[in-house]
């Protein structure tokens, strides 16, 4: 692959993810349980970038989405929670996909996506609060972050294994990368 086709594959997914989040924010609140709590519909896509590009490249995509939503209809408040959440989420799901395939699931790495995603925006609702009370709210947010990464993971597992572009994108990535070849391989099981 060129590395003009990777910049335009990148440019795709995070024109995706832009769009994705863009629409998600019409969308009622479907946990009434958790005022605030989103799907987080946007992580599919990286979740795809994970797991078909390098870290570094996975990291453009996620940065691309952030800058872009706030620009398309985002504030300040809205981007401090966006990127903790954001970059938390990321980080913690390279870490958990480090464990391999054997050990966890691509719908484990997503819902760990979704609890880590709540974990920084309260960690950042707290700081502007000046409290740590607000963390109190995190047991509620982790059982929507489960649940929100369950289903966005189920997502994300269907198009890895049916979207032709995605499979290719991952079988590179599989020949520069052990682990991304081993997840590969667990892709190609199923």
């Amino acid at each position: 692959m060129t590395k003009t086709q990777k910049s335009v594959y990148i440019a795709l997914l995070a024109a995706q993810a832009t769009v994705i989040a863009m629409l998600e924010r019409l969308i009622p609140n479907l946990f009434a349980f958790a005022p605030g709590a989103k799907l987080g519909l946007s992580n599919m896509i990286t979740l795809v970038a994970i797991f078909t590009l390098s870290s570094k490249d996975s990291f453009k995509v996620v940065t691309m989405r952030l800058l872009l939503s706030t620009l398309l209809g985002g504030t300040l408040s809205t981007f401090l929670y966006s990127f903790a959440g954001s970059y938390l989420s990321f980080f913690g799901m390279l870490a958990v996909r480090k464990l391999g395939p054997k050990r966890v699931s691509f719908i484990g790495i997503s819902a760990t996506g979704g609890i880590l995603f709540n974990v920084g925006q309260l960690l950042v609702a707290s700081f502007i609060a000046q409290a740590l009370s607000v963390m109190l709210y995190l047991p509620v947010l982790s059982f929507a972050g489960i649940i929100a990464g369950v289903a966005v993971g189920l997502a994300g597992n269907f198009m890895m294994q049916n979207i032709a572009t995605i499979k290719k994108m991952q079988s590179e990535e599989a020949k520069t990368d052990r682990l991304s070849q081993a997840w590969y391989e667990m892709t190609l099981e199923q």
